[in-house]
């Protein structure tokens, strides 16, 4: 999958001013921008948060249409896929952009992901209208990354930052009610964020829920029993199989590789597996997928 500084190459859009290290980006979008995101559908390794403008916009979001009108903010978190659908001629929005590894790796963010996240991890709805104060506060400190990244000062990263930290803990404070029935306590939290952080660096090679459980120095059963509860159903081997899929459906998208070869930099056991898994997956074998979809 493309981190963000991949992704912001590959559409070759305007870098901020003076160095940018790849980690955070806001930017104003409209409806040429939002469709042309489906050319990275479900390949960006990136929590993204959208703040509609002006018009509506519908997507295909885990294989449900939703509707984002003005004053809504869409929340999306790595590991789903997404589909523009539609949207209003006029549309617009402001769209915030954060790296998956740095955003987990950040002490300082960890309580706001918490709360910001688990709507997400849970399945129910990414989309939250905003009252109008909220609205205004969240827009303001957008427009200030903005400003930040126009500016091209040498303290610019820190300040994209620290604006990007204020940004979760306002929005965790605006979600806080809405969920606070659903919070568990703290270590079954901590536990499932820290899965979340290995998951994208060790997917690939690690398809068992052994290797997981044994960096958090939990049993199996305790780790499957967190996933479980914390993700509404979800299993630890149904967020490793999303991220293989994710994972090969880009390499026979963007590159020339082999089935043969793609099944080993998975960590199948030979292609005839791997041809098996993403069958199951996506109800085609990986040539056909290959030869209909992305032809090379």
């Amino acid at each position: 999958m493309y981190n963000l500084k991949e992704f912001w190459q590959l559409r070759d859009l305007p870098v901020p001013k003076g160095t940018w290290d790849g980690n955070v980006i806001c930017l104003e979008t409209n409806v040429e921008w939002t469709f042309g995101t489906n050319e990275t559908n479900g390949f960006l390794s990136c929590y993204t948060f959208t703040i509609v403008t002006k018009g509506w916009v519908t997507i295909l979001y885990n294989e449900r249409e939703l509707t984002l009108r003005e004053g809504d903010l869409y929340t999306y978190s790595p590991g789903f896929e997404v589909t523009v659908l539609s949207s209003s001629s006029d549309y617009s929005g402001i769209c915030l952009l954060a790296d998956e590894h740095f955003t987990l790796s950040q002490p300082s963010v960890r309580d706001a992901i918490r709360t910001a996240y688990f709507m997400v991890v849970e399945l129910t709805s990414p989309v939250l209208s905003l009252k109008t104060d909220d609205l205004r506060r969240l827009r303001e400190l957008m427009q200030m990354m903005i400003q930040y990244q126009q500016m091209g000062l040498p303290q610019a990263n820190d300040s994209l930052k620290m604006l990007y930290n204020l940004f979760l803990l306002d929005l965790s404070a605006i979600q806080e009610h809405s969920i606070q029935e659903h919070r568990f306590p703290k270590r079954i939290e901590e536990i499932f964020i820290g899965f979340l952080g290995l998951l994208p660096q060790h997917f690939a090679e690690h398809h068992d829920i052994g290797f997981y459980a044994s960096e958090l120095c939990i049993t199996t059963t305790y780790l499957s029993r967190i996933v479980r509860q914390v993700s509404g159903g979800r299993t630890v081997v149904d967020y490793i199989n999303q991220l293989l899929l994710m994972e090969a459906t880009f390499l026979l998208r963007q590159t020339s590789l082999s089935i043969a070869q793609i099944g080993d930099r998975l960590h199948f056991a030979d292609s005839t597996t791997f041809a098996r898994f993403f069958q199951r997956m996506k109800g085609m074998n990986p040539r056909k997928y290959r030869t209909e979809n992305y032809p090379l």
